[in-house]
């Protein structure tokens, strides 16, 4: 725990005083920012029809209420967190290689896998910080708005699919770690990012996507309620496929020669 601390210490500062925090910041903003715009857009139909195309586009959020709001916002987690959580993955492994700092890292005296454990428990902290911002702000706007069907129980139920839905795509952010290590920088880890996105919705479509670990997340944010369950298969496939990019990062770090 002595050498974690400290390998984590040194990481939210490298973190810290990057810009990365502020873009990654700015960037999830816009998700409750554009869904109040929307949910405003369908409540004064007036506005809508004179906003033309965006009044259309604002009917695929659905009503102008709580719960199609905050379905709304899971649905921009699932989507947008697989991208905003993986680049923040893929610039944490992959700076270390295009700064040429990792032999650095590596001559240090701690366990190699310990600098790994540190990098995702940063990741996981701050994607998570990044996903409550979210949420609060979230229901600010709401709140300004004026949405009506609010309520104890539709607060309940939104809340559980956000935050399961959170944590399903903050887990599907490991395999970035280790494509980022394998491929030594960050654009590896971006396409492979990019990659997952476009085939998501492509499997998702045909009707596979409870089988594609990058489609779950998105699926589960359609439901809300008791209805919003995550079968079994979908959780084992997501978390194997989340253990499986955890380990493959810190078998990477465990077996780096000095001279990568």
């Amino acid at each position: 725990m002595k050498y974690l601390s400290s390998l984590m210490w040194a990481e939210f500062l490298k973190f810290r005083k990057s810009k990365v925090i502020w873009i990654t910041f700015l960037a999830f903003s816009m998700l409750p920012l554009m869904g109040g715009f929307f949910m405003y857009i369908l409540k004064n139909p007036s506005l809508a029809q004179q906003a033309g195309l965006i009044g259309a586009k604002a009917q695929l959020a659905g009503s102008a209420d709580w719960p199609s709001y905050m379905m709304l916002l899971a649905q921009g987690i699932a989507l947008g967190g697989l991208f905003i959580f993986g680049f923040i993955t893929s610039w944490i492994f992959g700076r270390e290689f295009s700064d040429n700092t990792v032999k650095d890292l590596l001559a240090l005296p701690f366990p190699r896998i310990m600098i790994a454990i540190a990098k995702f428990n940063i990741i996981g902290i701050w994607s998570i910080v990044l996903s409550l911002w979210v949420i609060a702000l979230g229901f600010v706007i709401g709140c300004l708005v004026g949405l009506p069907l609010w309520s104890t129980s539709v607060l309940q139920e939104g809340m559980n699919v956000l935050l399961v839905t959170t944590l399903l795509t903050i887990l599907l952010s490991t395999p970035v770690g280790w494509i980022a290590c394998y491929g030594r920088g960050y654009l590896a880890p971006l396409g492979f990012i990019i990659l997952t996105m476009v085939f998501s919705q492509i499997i998702a479509s045909i009707g596979y996507g409870r089988y594609f670990p990058w489609s779950i997340p998105a699926l589960f944010s359609n439901v809300t309620g008791v209805e919003g369950t995550l079968p079994l298969t979908s959780l084992f496939i997501v978390l194997v496929t989340a253990l499986t990019g955890f380990v493959s990062t810190l078998g990477f770090w465990r077996f780096s020669d000095q001279d990568e």
